[in-house]
């Protein structure tokens, strides 16, 4: 699953896929899903998952500053607030495009 296009619109991260689909996840969602270990926690070998405190999002959590490419398989969102460790692979924005439809 790779994408043919994959841009900011508006307040809209949309994907064109390379099979012709298309996606679109609001930055706000995006940011809330954020797949780091500083927003959605980490687990430890026996499968327990460790969540991190409770964070206030600011005015700037949901403004995109830009988007990096990571290998072929994912990008890394820079949000405005100083955020960038989550990566997010094209499996994975599927999925939350699917989720928030």
């Amino acid at each position: 699953m790779q994408p043919a296009d994959c841009q900011v619109i508006g307040t809209e991260l949309a994907i064109r896929w390379s099979g012709g689909a298309e996606s679109f996840i609001t930055l706000e969602t995006l940011r809330r899903f954020c797949p780091c270990a500083a927003c959605m926690g980490e687990q430890d070998i026996f499968g327990k998952t460790y969540l991190p405190p409770a964070r206030p999002y600011g005015p700037d959590a949901f403004r995109l500053q830009g988007l990096e490419p990571v290998g072929g398989y994912a990008i890394q969102p820079r949000w405005a607030d100083g955020h960038r460790s989550g990566l997010y692979s094209w499996e994975y924005l599927k999925r939350v495009a699917e989720a928030s439809t």
